[in-house]
């Protein structure tokens, strides 16, 4: 039986699938997205009360900007879904839903052949979309909680009443780890927080959101190469929330409002959790990142003639934290220490480095002829899979593979 072809295939339903379908659909390419679940099924995975970090005025997708009447506002989860589908029918995305993607691997004739849940395809190009990050991450010390200790990890957690009774464990510190501590404890949890390497900034520098300054600065705009290593496309992201219309969210805000802070998780002997005196060490990393994207902004406003924004210093930061924790009356452990990359699927040798991003030049796999990626974290700049900046590189690999018909 033959199998069942089309010119180019992009894998996965969300902003950097969709952005993709739109740029090849208006270059007159042949397409069809799979989508395994829904448009947008990444987002709807998310915890309930789960908002933007980014600003609405942000989202600028090729032919779905935010057009709404909030611009400074933080869509929701439902609303960011909404979007996409919006944007999906808008332009008549060819998307396939409920279609997974098992495998992909080259043939010696040019070309894929694609095994997915709907029987198998043969494309000339394929592009995946299917973001960077979709395996959760555990410390390996998580092995030796207790078994009767229920663990989750941030993909698994919906809202505060869906856990077990009892004091909260979140092992990470990034956005969503410090976002799920804030809400847990304004829902009168118990949190206790262990604490990584996260940059945490204000909300607002003057009247400007922190994301206008990082795009007017450029900050959103380097590259993998101007990273001290490619090991720091790892590090967390800027601590923000889009809660409430936007507030600060950091290790001193949630300590302010009653989160107990520990170091590294290092390992459980039976129920005593033990925890690296690193508390402080980890601040001060994020402090002195923090100093260094205010001088941003002060070489932003030299150079534009701007008045200097009022700038708050920083409030000394408490070093001390409990090395060892009884986890008796733990309800659970949520684990939010970010995800890896994961694109076992794609069978192409070499195409990928050690620590699983692909290999290409502008999008285009290093490896194979044919194969792209968009939607990956710092694929080209530090904005490449954010609603921000994945329409720059859906745009490069639409005109890469229109180019070459």
């Amino acid at each position: 039986m033959p199998h069942q072809t089309t010119e180019v295939l992009v894998v996965g339903g969300g902003q950097a699938g969709l952005a993709t379908s739109h740029e090849l659909t208006q270059a007159g390419v042949e397409h069809v997205v799979l989508e395994r679940g829904r448009v947008a099924e990444t987002w709807r995975g998310r915890w309930d009360s789960f908002c933007l970090v980014t600003p609405n005025w942000s989202v600028k997708l090729p032919g779905g900007e935010y057009r709404g009447d909030d611009p400074d506002g933080f869509m929701l989860r439902d609303a960011i879904v909404e979007h996409l589908e919006h944007y999906a029918s808008g332009f008549g995305a060819p998307v396939r839903e409920g279609v997974a993607v098992t495998s992909v691997d080259p043939v010696s004739d040019g070309g894929f052949l694609v095994k997915t849940s709907d029987g198998d395809l043969r494309a000339t190009s394929v592009v995946v979309a299917t973001g960077t990050y979709r395996r959760p991450y555990r410390p390996a010390a998580a092995a030796t909680l207790p078994d009767d200790l229920v663990q989750l990890d941030i993909d698994a957690y919906r809202n505060p009443g869906g856990l077990p009774d009892g004091k909260i464990l979140v092992v990470g510190s990034g956005q969503s780890g410090c976002q799920v501590a804030e809400e847990l404890v304004e829902a009168g949890r118990e949190v206790f927080l262990s604490c990584g390497r996260a940059p945490g900034l204000t909300r607002r520098i003057g009247d400007r959101d922190i994301v206008w300054w990082a795009a007017e600065t450029g900050f959103l705009d380097q590259t993998v190469e101007s990273l001290p290593s490619p090991a720091a496309r790892l590090e967390a992201n800027i601590l923000a929330t889009g809660h409430g219309g936007g507030h600060d969210l950091n290790l001193r805000t949630l300590r302010r409002s009653g989160v107990t802070l520990l170091g590294r998780f290092l390992g459980a002997d039976g129920r005593m959790a033990r925890f690296a005196p690193n508390l402080g060490e980890s601040q001060a990393w994020g402090d002195e990142r923090r100093d260094r994207f205010i001088d941003l902004v002060r070489n932003l406003v030299a150079e534009r003639g701007m008045p200097m924004p009022e700038i708050d210093e920083l409030e000394p930061f408490d070093p001390t934290a409990p090395e060892t924790l009884d986890l008796a009356g733990f309800g659970a452990v949520l684990h939010t220490g970010g995800f890896r990359p994961d694109f076992g699927f794609v069978r192409v040798p070499d195409a990928f480095d050690d620590m699983g991003f692909p290999l290409h030049a502008d999008g285009h796999s290093a490896a194979v002829k044919g194969l792209y990626f968009v939607g990956v974290h710092f694929l080209r700049k530090r904005k490449s899979s954010i609603f921000y900046g994945v329409g720059e590189d859906a745009a490069l690999v639409a005109g890469q593979i229109a180019g070459a018909r």
